[in-house]
């Protein structure tokens, strides 16, 4: 999935992946971590948050736009991508969780993206790896 910009984010939780992974794909908890108001527009196709379950996201004066779940192995991956709006192109997502010899998870998490506005893609990315790597911690310990 090539892509001009791309964020990558690591972070370590004290938490199993199974606390982190129900954390990470619940839609509801992830607007504190994006700085975004999101709402569920849809529940996946054999579970609530899993392959098929769609967000909408709307970022300060951004238009809406939508994300849907394209992958959910549970407590290890969670991939998605925009399938509705927005001013992003090619915008993708994955989180993968490993457990830790501690108990705990670690999650690296990459964002891609290009957007057909020069310079965009640069300052979402920006935005993007500040507001993720400030408020992971405060989606599961």
């Amino acid at each position: 999935m090539p892509t001009p910009t791309r964020v990558h984010v690591t972070h370590r939780f004290s938490s199993p992946p199974d606390v982190v992974f129900a954390a990470l794909s619940e839609h509801e908890n992830l607007g504190p971590l994006f700085s975004a108001k999101i709402d569920r527009v849809r529940d996946g196709d054999t579970s609530r948050n899993g392959v098929g379950s769609t967000r909408s996201l709307k970022l300060g004066p951004m238009p809406a736009f939508e994300e849907t779940t394209i992958t959910s192995e549970p407590n290890s991956l969670i991939e998605y991508r925009i399938t509705k709006g927005g001013p992003l192109r090619g915008h993708w997502g994955v989180q993968k969780l490993t457990p830790t010899a501690d108990g705990g998870t670690e999650l690296d998490y990459t964002i891609g993206f290009d957007a057909p506005v020069p310079g965009l893609a640069a300052i979402v990315g920006k935005a993007l790896t500040s507001s993720i790597s400030k408020n992971l911690s405060r989606l599961a310990p």
